[in-house]
């Protein structure tokens, strides 16, 4: 069976070893992280309570083989570092008999794995926790390992898993006494409902969870409240309104990639008022600033849409190829919104042919993904694709018209020019 074949239930960690798809690439360094962390994963899989107990020569003998091979990808890689710090950790567990010594090294692990947009790899390492430490994480690492698990659904679009990883998180997190855990798994609830396309009970639940943040003195849950309101704001066609409260977010976080991630969607909302100037400024910042593999893609595809929006020919085929260099890690719902605005952007430039030709290729990633909102819009955009170019004439007037303009949109546009400065 081919590698890419493979499936967990067949072979634990199989999705690792998808990295080596040919003879030729067996060697490169991409392909030997996934071997090492496959290496690594299996051995921490020795230490699951429902297994036989290891002999210590049996996990001395496997640990030396592993660590042998991990070491060598150390320093190659911050993922290296990763997966030699699991191989290590798991030695400590085995060692000292604490099996929730292993715990730190595999949380960082997904977290790395699913900033870099690796999310199914993530799910098997958070499945791996949840295995082999069980019932033994503490109460903080139960809450956060199924707040990591929902946020991972939800980025794969499989709405129901991350619902009901949100709600056990939340119920985790009021006995454990945790506030804020406990306003984060409603935040993400109201998330998967903004997913599905359930956008006024979306943006019902965010205003009482903003309300209750505030009352609690929570700034971090009140800005990614702030910033999930701006969203279904800008679903309902409401980007002047939701523009400032976007912003508003930008100013109350104080991680740097949630700072970076509503920056990113203050370019957009710009961009969808015809302030192509201003939405390039927020994109470019977050372009250059961006620390993960999400950020910087999200910030890439956008800068291709502002490009085509301009008329920008050499742009927009300069950032499409910065693009089409990220494709293999994209989940279905970026590559998705990748097609379709490359396909926005050929029609932008009269070639009408292959627009259709990307558009259908983004229709059927979003089925197949079950993305249903976004594949009822592709096809509004298909269907006028015909008559479509009075409409791009038309936009290419209004690119060069005067933007809507109010006290808080001029107030957030004086801002983003600081950017950079």
């Amino acid at each position: 069976m081919p590698v890419s074949r493979l499936k967990f239930e067949s072979l634990p960690h199989a999705i690792f070893l998808q990295r080596v798809s040919g003879p030729e690439s067996a060697t490169t360094l991409e392909a030997r992280l996934g071997q090492g962390a496959f290496l690594a994963l299996r051995l921490v899989d020795l230490l699951a309570p429902d297994r036989a107990p290891v002999s210590q020569d049996a996990f001395h003998y496997q640990w030396v083989a592993t660590d042998r091979f991990c070491r060598e990808l150390h320093a190659a890689a911050t993922e290296g570092a990763h997966v030699h710090g699991i191989a290590e950790s798991a030695s400590d567990s085995y060692r000292l008999g604490d099996i929730q010594l292993i715990a730190p090294a595999l949380f960082a692990y997904a977290h790395f794995l699913e900033a870099e947009l690796r999310l199914e790899e993530a799910l098997d390492v958070l499945t791996t926790l949840l295995v082999v430490v069980g019932n033994r994480l503490s109460s903080t690492d139960a809450v956060a390992s199924q707040l990591r698990f929902a946020r991972v659904y939800r980025k794969l679009n499989r709405f129901d898993e991350a619902d009901a990883a949100y709600t056990e998180a939340g119920e985790l997190a009021r006995l454990a006494g945790d506030r804020y855990s406990t306003l984060l798994s409603r935040i993400g609830r109201a998330n998967t409902m903004l997913g599905r396309g359930n956008l006024a009970d979306a943006e019902r639940r965010l205003d009482g969870i903003l309300a209750d943040a505030r009352a609690a003195g929570e700034p971090d849950i009140e800005a990614r409240a702030e910033h999930d309101i701006a969203a279904v704001l800008y679903r309902m066609g409401h980007s002047a309104e939701a523009i400032p409260r976007a912003w508003h977010a930008v100013e109350l976080y104080q991680d740097e990639d949630s700072r970076l991630r509503a920056l990113n969607d203050v370019g957009i909302m710009l961009l969808g008022l015809g302030d192509a100037v201003g939405a390039e400024r927020a994109l470019l910042e977050v372009f250059r600033q961006g620390r993960t593999r999400e950020s910087v893609t999200d910030a890439v595809i956008e800068l291709m849409h502002c490009a085509s929006y301009r008329r920008d020919h050499v742009g927009f085929a300069r950032w499409r190829e910065r693009c089409e260099d990220r494709l293999s890690d994209m989940p279905p719902s970026i590559r998705a919104d990748f097609y379709l605005k490359q396909g926005i952007g050929q029609a932008r430039f009269g070639r009408y042919r292959r627009a259709e030709v990307l558009m259908n290729e983004a229709l059927e990633i979003a089925g197949a993904a079950g993305l249903h909102e976004f594949e009822f819009r592709v096809e509004r955009i298909l269907a006028g694709l015909p008559a479509c170019r009075q409409a791009v004439a038309m936009e290419a007037k209004l690119a060069t018209a005067p933007v809507v303009e109010t006290a808080k949109l001029r107030e957030v546009s004086e801002s983003l020019a600081q950017l950079g400065r």
